[in-house]
């Protein structure tokens, strides 16, 4: 199985920026498409960002598009969300979330972090 632990979430003022990390246990990191998702209390879950296994290719919700950088280092098995420009809506949890492709028939697993909770204070 895979481990995705979320780090780097905290307090940070309106127009302010955080960095979050998500560091994944698994030796095939590189192999693996990413993405970042958040969910509000009481609110459906949302996607945030992804990112391809080479990082060639990356994809971001409209409402974070312009503030909002997905990343990836293969070689410390870590992906990144940098978030500037950070408004009080941004203050929800952040998700890791890794998609395992082991099947050469299409299969797949995916695994989601425990979360980081992110607040911005107007």
């Amino acid at each position: 199985q895979v481990q995705l632990v979320e780090s780097g979430g905290g307090l940070v003022q309106a127009g302010g920026s955080l960095r979050l990390s998500c560091a994944a246990s698994g030796r095939t990191f590189s192999s693996y498409n990413m993405a970042w998702f958040r969910q509000a209390p009481g609110r459906e879950r949302e996607f945030v960002a992804t990112i391809s296994k080479s990082s060639s290719t990356t994809s971001y919700a409209d409402s974070v598009k312009g503030r909002f950088t997905i990343s990836r280092d293969n070689y410390k098995n870590t992906m990144y969300l940098q978030m500037n420009s950070l408004k009080p809506e941004d203050t929800v949890v952040y998700l890791c979330y890794a998609l395992v492709q082991p099947y050469s028939d299409g299969r797949y697993l995916d695994y989601w972090g425990q979360g980081t909770q992110v607040t911005v204070s107007s």
